[in-house]
């Protein structure tokens, strides 16, 4: 049966990366190739670029239903991340206050804990064991210096999905800002932001089939950022560098199809989904992590439940599901390297045991019905050879 494994190639880490579409690379080898100018010089190279660039902004603002004029360009969704904290943050002389919840990505995490370092009060709101954020402890939270909310749509780790609107209202009522961070949204479910209450929102190219090494951050018209980057005030002046056009290009014409395509496409990618959920829901040594109802129509997450599940981590999983020619990921890219408890996992009340465990298996516009079979026939019998029998979850 493991010869039968090598046979078939399967990329279930959609939430790590994404495969760049060939018209995104297209129209990034048009640019390299014929459209190469700085987009800030004022001949007719520059202004070609500039075209480029402005086409772009179009598309990708056009995923949000924004105005161009309203997204700001980065180098991906971890520096949109860190502009919308540090952007609200240092336009005040003295530390304020900040709520931000207990599993945002860590590119919200680490400058949420540098302010605290620097004084800023920091509230970390809780999540219950779906690892979503309560509206009543939102506001419970909330201080007469809180200036800026965030909290993430859809979570990486676990999948689940946030009430936004809900808690987006509550900030504006009260007068904060706020942000979420949508990385794991975009192209999956519509992002409209004339009806969602917020103020600043994180995209990434390579989550949506661009190029790696691009992304943007929505702001509000009004809202006011301190830029974090110096130098010759590119992008409204708010991240000063000539900027990488081609991998704007590749994000711009892969945003363009991801609206396109988002109606059909969740749809059935909420049916791949439940089919492998579905299909796994037979295996004790399996537990589902994050909100099945409320979630990343992509995402399907587990935590291994079994007697020797201490001896047994999600990258012990990868490993073995590597060996079998699927790829799949132990929690967050971003973390699947460390042996330490997920703290996505601890937040929402896993011991450390089980909060080492975790296995996400994403999909993708190139997943098919077959491949959700045979990755279940698979990671079924990888955890057959590899777990004792069932205990009770820690």
């Amino acid at each position: 049966m493991f010869t039968l494994f090598l046979a078939m190639q399967i990329y279930l880490d959609y939430s790590a990366t994404t495969p760049p579409r060939s018209e995104a690379i297209a129209a990034m080898q048009t640019v390299m190739a014929q459209q190469w100018g700085n987009p800030s010089s004022l001949h007719q190279w520059g202004n070609r670029s500039a075209t480029v660039l402005e086409t772009a902004r179009l598309q990708v603002a056009g995923l949000l239903n924004a105005p161009a004029e309203s997204l700001v360009f980065t180098a991906g969704g971890t520096e949109a991340d860190n502009l919308a904290i540090y952007g609200v943050a240092r336009h005040y002389a003295q530390p304020q206050h900040l709520i931000v919840s207990q599993v945002e990505h860590s590119a919200i995490a680490e400058p949420a804990r540098q302010l605290a370092r620097q004084g800023w009060e920091v509230t970390w709101l809780p999540v219950d064991g779906n690892g979503q954020v309560s509206a009543a402890d939102l506001r419970a939270a909330l201080r007469d210096n809180t200036v800026l909310v965030s909290v993430i749509y859809g979570q990486s780790e676990v999948g689940t999905l946030q009430p936004i609107e809900a808690l987006g209202q509550i900030a504006r009522d009260h007068g904060a800002l706020f942000h979420t961070d949508a990385v794991q949204v975009a192209g999956r479910l519509p992002l409209d932001v004339t009806r969602l209450p917020v103020d600043l929102l994180s995209l990434s190219s390579h989550k949506i089939y661009g190029p790696q090494g691009a992304g943007a951050l929505y702001v509000r018209p009004g809202v006011k950022l301190q830029p974090q980057i110096g130098g010759g005030g590119q992008e409204f002046g708010l991240r000063s560098g000539t900027q990488a056009v081609p991998n704007l290009a590749g994000f711009g014409v892969a945003a363009a199809l991801a609206a396109q395509e988002l109606p059909t496409e969740a749809v059935r990618l909420i049916s791949l989904r439940d089919r492998l959920f579905d299909q796994l829901a037979d295996v004790p040594e399996l537990s589902p992590t994050g909100d099945r109802r409320h979630r990343l129509p992509h995402h399907v997450s587990f935590c291994i439940t079994a007697a020797d599940g201490d001896r047994v981590s999600g990258k012990t999983l990868v490993r073995q599901m590597n060996l079998a020619g699927i790829a799949i990921s132990a929690g967050s890219a971003c973390h699947s390297g460390k042996l330490s408890p997920s703290p996505i996992l601890s937040a929402m009340g896993y011991c450390d045991r089980n909060a080492k465990s975790g296995i996400r298996l994403t999909l993708g516009r190139h997943t098919t019905a077959a491949d959700i079979d045979w990755t279940a026939l698979v990671l079924k019998q990888v955890l057959h050879r590899t777990l004792s029998p069932l205990a009770t979850p820690c």
